[in-house]
């Protein structure tokens, strides 16, 4: 009786520490998908050998029960495969903590604290520098002639400063930091990623990248916070642009009190504190914007720049729209263009404050593309230019899901 209870506690000891390796592996592959490979296998690692106890007490046992009077001792059997167990979870160990497809282990930048599932939504894009011409990608921009000229001429003051400083002259100080005004969708936040290229390219900043918020990016919850959560926003945009769409909103009509005001007070220290290596652009509606830089002297003196991007025309959405079609690999029949032009007039001739612009046209594309998937889904056989051709009846459909 001595002896089966002996061997019975051997197996239940071996089979529960079994388990519970089986049962950490899977956690560390799950650690792993979520960027916590490092901390997962070494976790795994010390949790076997808090287990080797156990598993000792469970082979003292069964070897009792299977070899009654003799000595525990591991046989070669049991070293060679207990060695070969070791090495394995050594090697998964390492596998799991190296940086792979879907784990990461370096440190979180503000975007995926941002993305976190148990945090606050908040709206924090970080854009790196693209390859390619930054000047060219302006001049290509539909619309927008004012825009790039404004831009223009900021990149050929700056040229013309650096060279005159190059030869000993005197150069007067002149403030990168932008105002964007105009509506959504009229290209504020395409051309903020191409001035910090063209500032990286001029000298202006080392990086040249963007970081794209609003209000939400910026202000806390509670009292105390917001200062911490603009600084690590900030950071996040030294050498390159920190982009602050709807501005407007860190001042609230109306609102007392409000945590935007420590977000303007950490942010224009920031300005002043970090004036060589950070550019800020703001955006807003022109009616807003100036409420909101004549609510601080400090924004006043900081931002003297306006840019004014206006609505497009009718002819520009068009153009807009046909720019998406080359993108994706559609064509448009005339019967189907005429009528989107038609509907093009009339919605900017009736436009209200909160048009959308490009914006709009994108999803009058995407609803077209819809509109043509349930046209064609109920065909047996379909041919490439069906699946490339854009109708009338898809345009027409497309306006009036839009509505």
């Amino acid at each position: 009786m001595k002896r089966e209870v002996s061997g019975g506690c051997g197996i239940m000891l071996l089979v529960f520490s079994l388990l519970m390796i089986i049962c950490g592996i899977f956690a560390v592959i799950e650690m792993r998908s979520e960027g916590d490979g490092a901390d997962g296998a070494l976790g795994l690692l010390v949790f076997v050998a808090l287990l080797s106890p156990f598993i000792y007490w469970g082979y003292v046992m069964l070897h009792k029960f299977l070899h009654p009077g003799q000595p525990v001792q591991l046989t070669k059997n049991v070293k060679r495969c207990g060695a070969a167990a070791l090495i394995a979870l050594t090697l998964f160990a390492i596998w799991a903590a190296l940086k792979g497809n879907h784990g990461d282990i370096t440190p979180k930048n503000i975007t995926e604290i941002s993305q976190e599932t148990n945090q606050p939504k908040d709206s924090v894009v970080i854009t790196e520098v693209m390859e390619g011409d930054p000047y060219k990608e302006l001049d290509e921009l539909i619309g927008l002639e004012s825009v790039k000229e404004e831009v223009h001429t900021i990149a050929n003051f700056a040229k013309i400063q650096q060279q005159r400083k190059a030869q000993g002259l005197k150069v007067p100080k002149m403030s990168f930091h932008l105002v964007f005004t105009g509506s959504p969708g009229t290209g504020k936040t395409t051309v903020a990623r191409i001035v910090a290229r063209i500032y990286k390219d001029l000298g202006i900043l080392k990086s040249g990248h963007t970081v794209e918020t609003d209000r939400s990016g910026l202000v806390a919850e509670y009292v105390g916070q917001t200062a911490t959560k603009t600084n690590a926003v900030i950071d996040s945009a030294l050498n390159g642009v920190l982009f602050i769409d709807e501005a407007y909103a860190l001042v609230p009509e109306n609102a007392g009190s409000d945590y935007g005001q420590e977000a303007i007070s950490t942010l224009l220290k920031r300005m002043e504190d970090d004036r060589d290596k950070l550019v800020v652009i703001i955006a807003g509606y022109p009616d807003e914007m100036k409420r909101f830089i004549d609510s601080n002297p400090g924004l006043q003196s900081r931002f003297t720049r306006y840019i004014n991007f206006p609505d497009y025309t009718d002819k520009e959405l068009f153009d807009i729209f046909q720019l998406y079609l080359n993108k994706n690999q559609y064509t448009i029949d005339n019967d189907a263009a005429k009528l989107l032009k038609e509907n093009l007039d009339y919605v900017v001739a009736h436009k209200t404050k909160n048009f959308g612009n490009a914006r709009y046209v994108r999803n009058i594309f995407e609803r077209a593309v819809e509109q043509q998937a349930n046209r064609l889904s109920a065909k047996r056989s379909i041919s490439d230019d069906e699946l490339s051709v854009l109708t009338k009846e898809d345009i027409n459909n497309a306006f009036k899901a839009r509505k």
